[in-house]
């Protein structure tokens, strides 16, 4: 681990402020060390020589000032490090959540969504420990020890030649332990990982265990990883109390060769008793930081490992332009009059034997109204993820207006992108909330225009406190089609001029589906509108008919004439819903 990690910096603007605020600190209680310890010596060797109390009133007024002035350092360096931390976890919460929805579900279906959620929760509260105990320590063992081996140098020659041979032992002891320790504490927090993620994904997937009656081996399975990391952690915790006792008998032996030369000289007459005592003062204040950091050092280790897992995913590059792309990528494009060109797009997955998509040319202009069709398998939620940046093409390119869609910036871009999924995610919050998820504040007419625009508006109103009614985490208190006719709704409330829908019709009945179509005509106008399905021939089906098999595009239809209705004066900027797996991926697209 290193003594502080640059990335710090670079994502965490409140670390810049407190390693200031302990930098300054660790000035402080420098030189406060200093003065006690001349200041007690000299009260200890003034009153061994028979002066009054009366006439060390001023040097004891003023050592209780510096004790004083000590405590009062140590608090505010813990509380401005306890504070410190907090934002700093905040800001790499946000970020970290932000980035990794960003990164898309391409990035996402490669890693362990429980381990993610754990890094962001667990993982990241374990850098109180490393903020509040470990870097202020870390500061004083830089500033401490060679500011008292300079005053014990000046005060007697050879105590300072003594601590000087010594001191190094110390940092030599710690590392060496600290090696074995970062082993161990890097494979505690790889279980702890593991265990919360595997956790996690055995609780949103307990019905379907249960269904197939594979719910007792996953029980094993979490019963041995938990042994595992007890385990592991009692392992973490026997090296940490090792080391503390080794580096605790260094510096005792140390300590104790100098009071002994210290000792024989005064008695020899060689030493003043006063610079005896401010050398003996002095001396355990130049291995007590090197201690403490070495301890602190154990207790740190498991939030420095979380922040290197958090910061390997905040470096992983998003799908967007590089800046020499967004330089020439002129003015920015517009979806409700720029074209959308896919030219010979091919998009293969790894370790699979055929690409998902084959030589794929598509021009996509404003205001069409295409329907792609296919069967499981074909591509076509592949095109709506090149659509969405989600993926890259392997080869072929994608153009918007004449600029090449890589060079446009990601948030732009998806900011005219409304996206239904195949299987929406709701919050746990109430019907409106998840209507109007994307834009804080729309107001509840434009709500309830998008919610009969998606044919939600019936069964809402039947609910207990209508749009007021929670519907639980995942939409539970909802039946499947109650929950697509809701990120339907949300979807139609997004002012955007691209709207792709992946089965937005798969769970409704006969009636509502047409009602859904009927409305889809009327809230589509001036809209660009791709809608997947399984089926050929969708009823209700209107403008371009496409069909896909085995990743190659093929017209079922010529084009048909779209009716042009007026366009409702509700339009909102809610996000569009997000994948199973992914619930928040529709705050990206707003």
């Amino acid at each position: 681990m290193k003594p502080l990690d640059p990335r710090l910096l670079r994502y965490c603007s409140a670390a810049r402020g407190y390693l200031a605020l302990t930098v300054a600190l660790g000035l402080a209680a420098t030189a406060l060390i200093l003065v006690q310890a001349g200041l007690l010596a000299h009260v200890l060797a003034s009153a061994a020589t028979g002066t009054t109390g009366t006439a060390l009133a001023g040097s004891l007024g003023l050592l209780l000032a510096v004790l004083l002035a000590r405590a009062a350092t140590s608090y505010g360096g813990e509380a401005g490090a306890l504070r410190a931390a907090a934002a700093v976890k905040s800001q790499l919460r946000r970020r970290l959540s932000s980035h990794a929805l960003r990164l898309g579900p391409a990035w996402l279906t490669g890693q362990q969504p429980g381990q993610v959620a754990t890094l962001a929760v667990r993982g990241l509260d374990a850098l109180d420990a490393y903020f509040a105990r470990y870097l202020p320590q870390l500061v004083l063992a830089c500033l401490v020890p060679v500011a008292v081996l300079i005053r014990i140098g000046l005060a007697d020659p050879l105590s300072g030649l003594v601590v000087a041979v010594t001191l190094p032992l110390i940092p030599v002891f710690a590392i060496l332990v600290g090696l074995h320790t970062k082993q161990a504490t890097q494979r505690q927090w790889r279980l702890l990982a593991r265990l919360g993620g595997h956790f996690l994904d055995v609780v949103e997937g307990l019905p379907t265990l249960k269904l197939f009656g594979r719910a007792k081996p996953q029980e094993k399975v979490i019963t041995q990883v938990t042994g595992d990391y007890r385990a592991a952690t009692m392992a973490t915790l026997r090296v940490a109390f090792l080391s503390g006792f080794v580096l605790e008998i260094a510096a005792a032996l140390a300590t104790a060769l100098v009071a002994v030369e210290v000792g024989l000289r005064l008695l020899a007459g060689h030493l003043s008793y006063q610079t005896a005592l401010l050398v003996l003062l002095l001396t355990p204040e130049a291995y007590l930081p090197l201690r403490a950091v070495g301890a602190q050092f154990h207790a740190s280790t498991e939030g420095a490992a979380a922040a290197h897992d958090a910061f390997q995913i905040l470096d992983t590059p998003l799908p967007g332009p590089a800046p020499a792309q967004r330089a020439r990528a002129g003015r920015p494009t517009d979806l409700r009059a720029d074209v959308i060109t896919l030219t010979g797009v091919t998009l293969a997955y790894p370790g699979r034997p055929e690409p998902a998509l084959a030589d794929v040319g598509l021009a996509i202009r404003p205001g069409d109204r295409i329907t792609l069709t296919g069967p499981s398998g074909a591509g076509k939620s592949s095109l709506l993820a090149l659509l969405l940046r989600f993926a890259e093409p392997t080869t072929g390119r994608i153009e918007v207006g004449g600029t090449p869609l890589t060079a446009i910036a990601l948030d732009q871009w998806r900011d005219q992108i409304a996206w239904v999924p195949q299987q929406p995610h709701l919050f746990a919050t109430t019907v409106a909330g998840n209507i109007a998820l994307g834009r804080p504040g729309a107001s509840a007419a434009d709500i309830a225009r998008a919610a009969a625009a998606a044919g939600a508006a019936a069964f809402v109103e039947r609910l207990p406190q209508g749009y007021a009614t929670p519907v639980g985490e995942g939409g539970l208190a909802l039946s499947s089609g109650q929950r697509q006719q809701i990120a339907l709704a949300r979807a139609l409330l997004r002012d955007a001029p691209l709207l792709l829908l992946d089965e937005p019709t798969a769970h409704l009945d006969t009636a509502s589906e047409q009602r859904f179509h009927a409305a889809l005509g009327t809230v589509a106008a001036g809209r660009t509108v791709i809608q997947v399905t399984h089926r050929q021939h969708e009823p209700g089906s209107v403008g371009r008919e496409l069909a896909l098999d085995r990743g190659r595009l093929r017209s079922t239809h010529p084009p048909q004439l779209a009716p042009a209705p007026t366009r409702p004066a509700a339009a909102g900027s809610a996000a569009a819903g997000s994948g199973p797996g992914h619930p928040a991926l529709e705050a990206v697209l707003s």
